[in-house]
């Protein structure tokens, strides 16, 4: 039984969702992913991906009743090649049903952010939403890296980098 279930009076397991922070404390503790909570309102944790160690950072605003997870796929852009960034980022924008890719003008850095919108306020995050959401980041960064990488470094349009990092293999080599 994970720490997020308890059995009731008739020995059934019964979810026991915490504040948003503390699930994905907890997914990312269950997972093996270090993870450090700074304050009551943020965690930050790093995932291994293909391409790179992914940074991940969720934040809840209680307020407002919303949980921002991004994650950083370990890309700096350089102030010479953000212009064709922002092209690529309309591009795979374009690409995603939930959360987008950014630039980070400040710091030159890519991040993916999602932002959910939790009924039930502190208590409306499941572990299951939590692994949603995590993976969801995970999986578009991974899907996404060759992209950013082909037109930073390998000299490709940003259409170009597109085709040649999406295209689909049909069957096994």
């Amino acid at each position: 039984m994970s720490d997020l279930a308890r059995e009731d009076d008739n020995g059934e397991e019964e979810r026991d969702d915490g504040a948003p922070i503390e699930v994905l404390e907890a997914y990312f503790e269950a997972r093996g992913w270090p993870c450090e909570r700074s304050g009551d309102g943020e965690i930050v944790g790093s995932a291994p991906g293909s391409w790179a160690q992914y940074e991940l950072r969720g934040v809840w605003r209680p307020d407002d009743g919303v949980l921002q997870f991004l994650a950083f796929p370990d890309v700096k852009v350089a102030a010479d090649k953000k212009a064709a960034i922002y092209e690529t980022l309309g591009l795979v924008n374009e690409q995603l049903w939930l959360g987008h890719f950014e630039l980070w003008s400040n710091s030159g850095l890519i991040v993916f952010r999602y932002a959910a919108l939790l009924d039930g306020g502190d208590e409306g995050l499941s572990f299951e939403q939590a692994e949603a959401i995590a993976e969801a980041a995970l999986e578009e960064c991974e899907r996404f890296y060759p992209v950013f990488q082909f037109v930073l470094w390998g000299g490709k349009s940003p259409s170009e980098a597109i085709s040649a990092a999406l295209i689909e293999t049909a069957g096994e080599a």
